[in-house]
């Protein structure tokens, strides 16, 4: 059975610099976006990586599984 139909949900890194916003997802190498804030660059890379799978799947291709885990760790 496929990965059609199931939900799969992506790591998305976002990091801010003295020119705006940047994201990128790890486990999708070529999928990246960039903005000058947070909200544009957040919007651009969720169409960014459903275009992405769109383009995997209409290819023929696989679509990569998620395996990129995301933790905060907290330092005082």
């Amino acid at each position: 059975m496929g990965l059609e139909g199931t939900i799969m949900k992506y790591a998305i890194v976002y990091e801010q610099s003295g020119k705006g916003w940047g994201a990128h997802v790890p486990d999708l190498p070529i999928c990246f976006a960039k903005g000058k804030t947070y909200d544009e660059v957040r919007q651009l890379i969720h169409e960014g990586i459903d275009l992405h799978i769109a383009a995997l799947r209409e290819e023929g291709f696989p679509v990569p599984e998620p395996k990129t885990i995301v933790e905060e760790y907290a330092v005082a």
